[in-house]
């Protein structure tokens, strides 16, 4: 996933629909996924109209979650082919009801330049009016002397999806410092307002708190400076101590010791722990403690434990693979932890903590590699899904989606599409 922390299971995680095309509520002798090279596409539908929910990643409002797809399969040139959208329904994610959001299309100009890159950066709904809104990264014009222009964009969801044209971030002067590009942003309600926030990197080991909500011009109700145990911010954010305001983690460089800054009422503050040093940090309740616990993949490899943050049990667990994501796939309330190498691998979460055996997930083609998208509920049945995405190189890639169940992940796919499906920008 973009987002290298996840948080499912229990109720501080950060909370997306047509009928007809989706596979899922069709027999299961007609279900045709797509082919890597996307030669039976999906023919496109229009996207489901909503009214507004409190659903994360609901970019219609109609209270399905919704996937975003940052890296989208494409030839014939080396351009950002943009960001796609897949939207929720009452059944799972419909591959017909997308959008393709390019930067030609979307992205607003900086000094009369269009930007070229286009890429996924947070989603909350910045302006509290029921859509879930998309902050992108692009690449702005800079001539290397003083401040660099701000590269976060924001664009807005509708009753539509995401409609309209992006409008650039606005950061008060005291929210920056430094001649740094402000990067990295995390979404998360860090005063405990009940209004989604901001945490950008502003320079060194600087965090910009951007307080929301936002207007529809880019700009934060305020913004400051505030210290941090690192450089890298890592998504989402969550509420560890379970004080009513999130909580976010920063990284030391790459590889190096995280930390956790604790939210307050002023926004991100003091560092309440400090995690050992890894490639990749996922937080989650995978049942040993009472709250929140953390798994790293170690430099050394394996996994180091840290149950019920800040407390001092700790564990071990013998994994194969770097990349960490975590998800509840069968209701139980436990965090269950898939750990990525060649393929996704899932510890189930149990009341003694993780499970030392992993179940391997069983991908429908052979590709060259497979990361995980998506650990999330998009079929609204209380179980999270995985989504996976398979790179088959000059055919193209294949885009997986695997349903929780009372039992479990789901050992065969109830969708699976091709992102060259996408076509032309909407």
């Amino acid at each position: 996933m973009a987002s290298a922390i996840a948080v499912t299971g229990f109720a501080v995680l950060l909370a997306g629909c047509s009928t007809g095309s989706n596979p899922a509520e069709r027999p299961a002798s007609s279900r045709r996924p797509l082919s890597a090279a996307g030669k039976a596409a999906v023919p496109k539908t229009p996207v489901p109209r909503g009214k507004g929910s409190r659903v994360a990643d609901d970019f219609n409002g109609d209270g399905r979650r919704d996937l975003v797809l940052d890296e989208l399969a494409h030839r014939g040139h080396d351009d950002d082919a943009g960001i796609g959208i897949v939207y929720g329904t009452a059944h799972g994610l419909d591959a017909g009801a997308r959008q393709l959001l390019s930067p030609r299309e979307r992205a607003a100009p900086v000094k009369g330049v269009t930007p070229a890159a286009f890429d996924t950066a947070a989603s909350c709904d910045l302006d509290r009016d029921g859509y879930t809104d998309l902050v992108v990264s692009t690449d702005p014009p800079y001539d290397g002397i003083g401040q660099p222009p701000v590269p976060l964009q924001i664009l807005f969801g509708s009753p539509d999806g995401i409609r309209g044209k992006a409008v650039r971030l606005r950061m008060p002067g005291t929210a920056r410092d430094g001649n740094d590009w402000p990067d990295q942003p995390v979404c998360g309600d860090y005063d405990g307002d009940g209004r989604a926030d901001l945490a950008v990197h502003a320079s060194n080991t600087q965090i910009s708190f951007l307080r929301g909500p936002f207007t529809r011009n880019g700009a934060p109700r305020s913004g400051r400076i505030t210290k941090a145990p690192g450089t890298r911010l890592r998504g989402p954010a969550v509420d560890a101590d379970r004080d009513g305001r999130d909580d976010l983690v920063v990284q030391a460089g790459a590889g190096g010791k995280s930390g956790l800054v604790l939210g307050s009422p002023t926004g991100p503050d003091d560092t309440g722990v400090i995690f050992p040093a890894g490639q990749d940090l996922v937080l989650g309740r995978f049942g040993k403690g009472r709250g929140t616990d953390a798994a790293i993949s170690t430099r050394t490899g394996g996994l180091a434990l840290r149950y019920d943050v800040p407390g001092t049990d700790r564990a071990t667990l013998d994994a194969d693979g770097t990349a960490l994501d975590a998800g509840d796939f069968d209701g139980d309330g436990l965090s269950d932890l898939v750990v990525t190498g060649e393929r996704p691998v899932v510890h189930a979460g149990t009341r003694k903590g993780l499970a030392a055996e992993g179940t391997p997930v069983r991908l429908p083609a052979r590709g060259s590699t497979a990361g995980v998208v998506a650990a999330a509920d998009f079929d609204g049945d209380k179980r999270d899904d995985l989504v996976v995405r398979t790179d088959l190189g000059r055919e193209g890639d294949s885009v997986t989606v695997f349903r929780g169940t009372a039992k479990g992940l789901a050992t065969r796919p109830v969708l699976s599409f091709s992102t060259t499906s996408f076509g032309t920008a909407s």
